[in-house]
């Protein structure tokens, strides 16, 4: 009787360490599965060798930030970004999204590519750039911008920032703009960063 008593305790035992351990491991599953914002280099880290495999000499044009409401940001991160690569060989223009959940806008989880598109050269305000260039991220394009918006935030707390990456005639140097708001045609508040110096550059409203 005793043994079956003692056997009945150790079973009973087992079960109990086995049921409180089981919401841990679903818990640190779950947080496991959580997705993250990117910074904008460690987006295009990601993007820039498919465009290598795409064209040889691919050039990055234009970079941005995509909000995107399944991921929460993070001061100078997103949770999806575009880059426009340009080939001068091919006379073509592709785009790459690196995007930590499947999401709507044919947002797709990791890596994707865009069609191709004609390229003769510079047409607008933006041309193609080093990536040696880019030695500041956007998170620390972020804390520049902030430390000379301190005025700008606090009358407007909560506002969606968003982020462009490119290099125009508007400063020697490439560029951070970073933006309060969805995109710079939709706010009244942007503040420009070198991108190479870490300098801030100028506001715009």
């Amino acid at each position: 009787m005793l043994r079956h008593n003692l056997f009945h305790a150790a079973l009973v035992l087992s079960f109990l360490l086995t049921a409180c351990s089981e919401p841990a491991k679903v818990e640190k599953t779950e947080a496991e599965k959580t997705p993250k914002p990117l910074t904008g280099r460690q987006a295009f880290q990601r993007v820039y060798p498919q465009a290598r495999v795409w064209s040889p000499d691919a050039q990055p044009l234009h970079m941005r930030s995509i909000d995107l409401s399944q991921v929460k940001p993070e001061k100078g991160k997103a949770g999806a970004w575009e880059v426009i690569f340009v080939s001068p060989s091919k006379g073509k223009s592709k785009s790459y999204t690196f995007s930590s959940v499947e999401a709507e806008g044919n947002l797709h989880e990791g890596v994707f590519a865009g069609p191709e598109e004609s390229y003769s050269g510079p047409n607008g305000p933006s041309f193609p750039f080093s990536i040696a260039a880019l030695k500041i991220d956007s998170n620390q394009a972020y804390d520049i911008a902030s430390e000379k918006s301190a005025d700008y935030i606090k009358k407007h707390p909560g506002m969606p920032i968003s982020f462009v990456l490119e290099q125009t005639n508007r400063f020697p140097d490439l560029t951070w703009r970073v933006i309060w708001g969805q995109s710079a045609a939709a706010s009244d508040y942007s503040v420009f960063v070198d991108a190479t110096l870490g300098k801030y550059l100028q506001k715009a409203h």
